[in-house]
């Protein structure tokens, strides 16, 4: 099926769902707020991965601090992040479900919390450039995941509508983003969160992994387009 006749969509955020980048960002937002004098436990931080920076500064340092240092302790995290860039691996089975899903009629949209130049890195990683039809980043958007702004977006570059799209995350950021935009959401469990969170969020499938959910694809929402009635 050409891409162009696709009338549905999965919108697939990366990091921690397609990529194994989670602990990595993690140690990156902790080192980068430790040296601006805040010491907050990984913990803490890790249940904070899958926002944007704006939403994650505001959880952990709260909305009421002061925000002229919120451009340097991103630039640190991003510094240090880079780091990492030339080892980024994809978890396993991501570029076969990414495949799996486009040749049973899926649009492939990438929506993600990163920054334009993460997500380069991140797709040269993944390697499936050859069925992603679209992507989004954090730079596309005002506000970024928890808000549904992301996930809107996503749905204009794809051009479904909600009812015809399925959002795949793992964290409840990803649940509560596709959940306010009105797209259902499935789950995988990369991300670090339980599978009982991740339910009472709303997701509607949870998968241990990308590679999980592809073997499972059949049982899936994700089996075809039909699946969304």
């Amino acid at each position: 099926m050409n891409a162009r006749t696709k009338d549905a969509a999965v919108l697939f955020d990366v990091d921690g769902t397609l990529m194994d980048t989670v602990h990595l960002h993690t140690v990156a937002w902790w080192e980068a707020l430790r040296q601006r004098g805040h010491i907050v436990p990984t913990a803490v931080v890790h249940r904070s991965i899958g926002m944007g920076s704006d939403h994650l500064l505001d959880r952990l340092l709260g909305e009421d601090r002061d925000r002229g240092a919120d451009g340097a302790l991103s630039a640190a995290h991003d510094a240090l992040y880079a780091q990492y860039w030339s080892r980024l691996a994809p978890l396993e089975g991501a570029a076969d479900l990414l495949r799996a899903c486009a040749k049973r009629g899926w649009r492939i949209v990438l929506a993600s919390s990163a920054k334009d130049e993460e997500l380069r890195v991140m797709r040269a990683a993944l390697g499936a450039d050859d069925v992603i039809d679209a992507a989004t980043t954090a730079d596309d958007v005002e506000a970024s995941k928890p808000s549904p702004d992301l996930v809107g977006r996503a749905l204009e570059r794809a051009g479904v509508p909600a009812a015809r799209a399925v959002f795949v995350g793992d964290t409840v950021w990803d649940a509560e983003a596709a959940g306010r935009a009105g797209v259902r959401c499935v789950g995988l469990l990369t991300g670090g969160w339980a599978r009982e969170e991740l339910a009472r969020a709303g997701m509607t499938g949870i998968y241990e992994g990308p590679a999980d959910l592809l073997a499972r694809l059949d049982g899936s929402v994700l089996r075809g387009p039909d699946a969304l009635g």
